[in-house]
């Protein structure tokens, strides 16, 4: 098993600023991939930005030049640094882990932007 626990959301305005933390723990060995994925109102979860365990980032078009994936390996964490945010980026985040073909979620941080 592999737990999740994100932090780090919260209201921000336009072209704030957030950094998200996702500390994983339990069985964190030959975890393949790490990442953040978004749920909006009435909408489906989309795929934000992940990172490999070799390192390699990939994220979706609508936040790259905004958005940064990273990790901490000795702190067994994941962050998302999300700058220039949207009022279209409000959604609650989700940290997802993939492990051996099994997927494990966090249980999510609302992120709102809006003056």
């Amino acid at each position: 098993q592999v737990q999740l626990v994100e932090s780090g959301g919260g209201l921000v305005q336009p072209g704030g600023s957030l950094r998200l933390s996702c500390a994983a723990s339990g069985n964190i060995f030959s975890i393949n991939v790490m990442g953040w994925y978004r749920q909006a109102p009435g909408k489906q979860r989309e795929l934000v930005a992940i990172i490999t365990s070799g390192g390699q980032t990939n994220s979706a078009g609508s936040v790259k030049g905004r958005f940064t994936i990273s990790r901490d390996m000795a702190k067994n964490t994941v962050y998302l640094q999300m700058n220039s945010l949207k009022p279209e980026d409000t959604a609650v985040y989700y940290c997802k882990a993939l492990r051996v073909g099994v997927s494990y979620w966090g249980q999510g941080t609302q992120v709102t932007v809006s003056s």
